[in-house]
């Protein structure tokens, strides 16, 4: 069985991050040859949220669709986008009933159905989200009745025990769980023991000379001082691409490859 190959690259951030994307990707489609591309576009407008332009820019690069998190309603575009049935761009399911936009889609590649789905986390949060566990137990009761090749999740979340504790309990269920948001890439990439792929952090794509991609010496000068100065995003220099590639058996929606992504490139 020929497998569904997909490349995942983690949060976006910045101008620095869309560069790195429009350089790199080229090469990496040459190396995959991937079915789908999927990165996380939280960071996508100046490191905070994203805007139509932002978007199509990468869109236009070759991201097949696009997950996220709590920044995604940063720029006033975000409701323009996600109001749109079409649009490529998903908010986390676990959003109260009424937010805009979805939290699943359904993505066709040639003979074969895959459902992406974003989720987030509830831990060090501020918000009141609802369980993450319970609405991904609801969505997959919802396409149980569906042919489906395989189920990719994005769990946008801050602690590493939630990310490990949801892949638990969905390993066997789900054929990846792709974790995202600390922007620090971790080392953990695995099939678990019912043929689920998992990562805890995918990582970020953008500066690298950086604090999670701000100005490390105001980010640093702000923990001296304990005064928030709001930082910028370094234009220049070394840039990270980070990501997975994973490839997903369609008849048992079992992973059979998880490989990390940990490029640098000059902008």
């Amino acid at each position: 069985m020929t497998p569904l190959k997909i490349l995942f690259f983690g949060d976006i951030f910045g101008k620095p991050g869309r560069q790195a994307i429009k350089k790199a990707l080229p090469d990496l489609k040459k190396k995959y040859q991937p079915d789908l591309i999927l990165a996380n576009a939280e960071n996508l407008a100046h490191g905070r949220g994203v805007t139509v332009s932002t978007l199509d820019e990468m869109s236009k690069a070759g991201i097949d669709l696009f997950t996220s998190g709590n920044h995604v309603w940063d720029k006033k575009d975000a409701w323009q986008i996600l109001n749109k049935k079409s649009a490529n761009l998903l908010r986390p399911a676990n959003y109260p009933a009424g937010a805009a936009g979805q939290g699943e889609k359904i993505i066709k590649l040639g003979v074969n159905s895959l459902l992406v789905v974003n989720l987030i986390g509830r831990v060090f949060f501020r918000e009141d989200f609802d369980c993450p566990f319970r609405t991904i137990d609801n969505i997959l009761e919802k396409y149980k009745k569906t042919k489906i090749g395989a189920i990719i999740i994005d769990f946008h979340a801050e602690a590493t025990s939630e990310k490990v504790a949801l892949g638990h309990y969905l390993d066997g269920k789900i054929s990846a769980l792709i974790g995202s948001h600390t922007h620090v890439q971790t080392s953990d990439e695995k099939i678990l023991s019912q043929g689920t792929a998992y990562i805890t952090d995918i990582g970020m794509s953008g500066p690298a000379d950086s604090v999670i991609g701000l100005d490390k010496n105001i980010i640093i000068q702000n923990f001296l001082s304990q005064i928030n100065q709001s930082a910028e995003i370094p234009e220049n220099g070394p840039a990270q691409i980070n990501g997975v590639y994973l490839e997903i058996n369609p008849k048992t929606q079992k992973a059979v490859r998880i490989e990390r992504i940990n490029m640098a490139i000059t902008i």
